[in-house]
């Protein structure tokens, strides 16, 4: 088993079971925005983009499976897709989002492009938990995909899917929703009136009676939230949450006992935005508005620790995973005891 995290969690009933890096003597200097899959029994899947630096155009998606019915051994790094233009030319890739649908069916979604005020939607499926791969297809505008954070299936079949778009001059941030078919098809653009607001990258919750929550990344050192009464097609106006973040990706999960669950940097205090990346935290709420932090899972004064992903497989076992000063990926293990 690994070594814990060094972390501190309350008195709770969560519990860190595992933890550690994911790999050793990675084919690639830097790595960032992890994304996990449970694609079978006791197997999950980790991908992330990896190359000499963020936006170098050897930056690829790479991935490792990891085997938990076998001491959490970790099968070796595999490239899962380049980035290319229409024209052949390499241009670095972004953000890959794992999701498996009801139907069995696992999708790759990453971005391909310059930036991300340039960047496009990319899209590769895999029939048998990712063993194989089709080719990428490249989405339709203005369709752009899942930009950091797992979609939902909702129980109509309906895929939801939490995008953003940055401007060219880098002044505007907007969230808006995408949502497909159960198999994928028949694209779907909801916009969402963003207000005064700078937001990006959501996380979609679920609640009963067709509500849904988004929870954002923002400019405004907080975390912006927005919810929905029937089941995504209108939104309410954006508003901000208790809690600070130095415009850092989160990631949060429904647990399947009802409770929502958060991972988040919070804003240090007398620090810079781009210097609030040292601690990464684990919060829980029941209604979406109230959050208690449960867990530290990094606490330093300097250091990056940040763009967590996180979901409950079907072992009920929440399964963590975050950028480890962009030379590796870590993984955190919570399980929920009675």
């Amino acid at each position: 088993m690994a070594q814990p995290v060094k972390g501190t969690i309350e008195k709770t009933s969560f519990h860190i079971i595992d933890s550690g890096k994911i790999f050793n003597d990675p084919p690639f200097r830097s790595c960032h925005a992890v994304t996990i899959a449970e694609t079978g029994k006791d197997t999950l899947l980790y991908a992330w983009f990896g190359g000499d630096h963020e936006g170098a155009k050897n930056v690829a998606i790479w991935g490792s499976y990891r085997y938990t019915n076998q001491k959490n051994q970790w099968g070796k790094v595999i490239l899962l897709a380049k980035g290319l233009d229409s024209a052949g030319n390499a241009q670095p890739c972004w953000n890959p989002v794992l999701f498996k649908t009801r139907d069995g069916v696992l999708f790759l979604d990453y971005k391909v492009g310059p930036s991300p005020r340039e960047w496009w939607g990319e899209r590769k499926v895999s029939y048998n938990n990712g063993q194989t791969w089709s080719s990428s297809n490249r989405l339709s505008s203005p369709f752009l995909g899942p930009i950091k954070n797992k979609p939902i299936q909702l129980k109509s079949g309906t895929i939801l899917y939490g995008s953003s778009t940055e401007s060219p001059d880098e002044e505007t941030w907007h969230i808006h929703l995408e949502s497909t078919d159960a198999a994928g098809n028949k694209w779907r653009y909801i916009p969402i009136d963003c207000d005064s607001f700078g937001v990006i990258q959501p996380s979609i919750l679920q609640y009963g009676k067709d509500s849904l929550q988004l929870l954002c990344r923002s400019r405004q050192n907080t975390i912006v939230q927005t919810w929905s009464f029937d089941n995504g097609r209108s939104w309410s106006p954006l508003s901000s949450l208790n809690l600070s973040n130095p415009n850092s990706g989160i990631d949060a999960v429904t647990l399947k006992d009802g409770w929502q669950l958060l991972i988040y940097n919070p804003l240090a205090s007398g620090k810079d935005w781009w210097e609030g990346r040292s601690r990464l935290k684990v919060a829980i709420s029941k209604n979406g508005v109230d959050w208690k932090d449960i867990a530290t899972l990094e606490d330093h004064v300097k250091g990056e620790y940040s763009y967590p992903a996180v979901i409950q497989d079907s072992r009920n076992i929440i399964r963590i995973a975050y950028t480890d000063n962009r030379t590796n990926m870590k993984f955190v293990d919570l399980e929920k005891r009675r």
